[in-house]
């Protein structure tokens, strides 16, 4: 007797639907007419099952604080960020974790249960850091937090930077950040990459690196993260997020710029939904998107996964935590909407953002963690189309969220006329 079987399932890599064995919080088996006995029995209908969403750059610490104190009205990141200092003297402890767990109930609705989530370490008090360690804790049987020491204000142009972001990696936060493009000059932001990669080496640490969210075509130091994680050995621990700057480069640089960045091992990560609306916001027409260039780093070999970033914050006034509305965005702001493209707009919110956590055991397959979602869907393209509702979401092997299906009367002709008629009466 296992734990759970789920039946008639369409699971990518199959051609036909399959049966989930599970048990013990794991998948024991997969495939057509599984004939094992289970404690409970889910029949997906023939509906498609996803490893959970991943979204792999957020900013919890500043969620659901939109409007306080006051808007971003011109919808700039700089604007943002002077919002953003305006609010912190007068956070507290109390509001960043009820913000924060309102929000987690809708992440682990949407099943997105994997999260990292860069948090200011340029507060003297690092509050916002040991209120995300305390609830990384407490959420640990719905959802995964992954924490990024993050110099908001620069770690060379904030008093005592290095000393708080290193007193932020001794309380256990998880992967050394960064924002070298705020930094005074390049020449500073330069000599920020290459210190922040030195004590990733030698902590033994990821990195993840704000890097070059402008639109300035002469911000690069991506080219720096390229050179130091090659320098160092960090291949495949350092994230270089947003590099809208590339979307304004020279062609030509870019040619040189992307066999280096694939070959230092880094991956990338796109915004899509808060850049398109950040970026180009000096220009008048044309205006650029301001996405990275996501198709020509993915032919590189570079890996490249989705965040969703803010949310009801002072940077992005919408959102709700659904990684497939960022795949929706992307496929349309990135022009990526051939077969192909959708399944790996797809991955870059499921397996490639695993890839960049190092998320253990992640996928669908025999020996990975129990841990998925049934979606109203029967392909990929539905579930990036719809962005469908959620049926089951499950972790370890159990049911944590689900959702009634979603349905639709269209009244005929004779009904029309009578809910017309009424409607006239009353």
């Amino acid at each position: 007797m296992i734990d759970l079987l789920i039946t008639n399932a369409v699971v990518a890599n199959f051609s036909e639907p399959v049966d989930i064995a599970v048990n013990e919080g794991f998948i024991l088996d997969i495939g057509p007419s599984l004939s094992h006995q289970a404690s409970q029995h889910i029949n997906a209908g023939g509906q498609l099952v996803s490893p959970p969403f991943v979204d792999s750059h957020f900013h919890m610490d500043a969620t659901l604080s939109m409007g306080l104190p006051r808007m971003n009205e011109s919808g700039t990141l700089l604007e943002g960020i002077q919002v953003w200092g305006e609010l912190k003297p007068s956070l507290t402890p109390e509001a960043i974790k009820a913000r924060a767990k309102q929000l987690l109930s809708w992440s682990i609705a949407q099943g997105t249960l994997a999260i990292r989530t860069h948090v200011d370490v340029t507060d003297p008090t690092l509050m916002a850091a040991q209120v995300l360690l305390e609830l990384r804790k407490e959420m640990r049987p719905w959802v995964d937090l992954q924490l990024v020491a993050f110099p908001q204000d620069g770690i060379l142009r904030t008093s005592q930077g290095k000393a708080l972001l290193l007193k932020a990696l001794d309380l256990g936060v998880d992967v050394v950040g960064g924002i070298p493009h705020f930094e005074r000059t390049m020449a500073q932001g330069r000599e920020s990459v290459r210190w922040l990669c030195e004590v990733a080496a030698e902590k033994g640490l990821m990195v993840d690196m704000h890097c070059d969210e402008s639109d300035d075509p002469l911000s690069r130091h991506v080219e720096s993260l390229a050179f130091e994680t090659h320098r160092l050995g960090l291949g495949g621990r350092v994230t270089g997020s947003h590099l809208t700057s590339m979307h304004s480069m020279d062609n030509y640089y870019v040619s040189k710029l992307l066999p280096l960045m694939a070959e230092s091992g880094m991956h990338v990560v796109c915004n899509p939904l808060v850049n398109i609306h950040l970026q180009g916001r000096h220009d008048t027409y044309p205006k650029r998107r301001g996405l990275t260039r996501v198709p020509e780093l993915l032919q590189a070999g570079v890996n490249v996964a989705f965040g969703h970033d803010d949310i009801m914050d002072p940077w992005y006034p919408m959102g709700s935590h659904d990684m497939l509305d960022v795949a929706h965005m992307g496929a349309h702001c990135l022009q990526m909407m051939g077969t192909s493209q959708l399944t790996t707009l797809f991955e870059m919110v499921t397996t490639r953002a695993a890839n960049i956590l190092h998320l253990n055991n992640y996928g669908i397959a025999p020996g990975c963690k129990a841990d998925f979602v049934i979606l109203q869907a029967q392909s990929i393209l539905d579930a990036i189309r719809l962005r469908p509702a959620r049926l089951f979401v499950i972790r370890n092997g159990k049911i944590i969220a689900q959702t009634t299906p979603k349905e639709t009367t269209v009244f005929d002709e004779d009904k029309l006329q009578t809910v017309d008629f009424q409607l006239h009466r009353n």
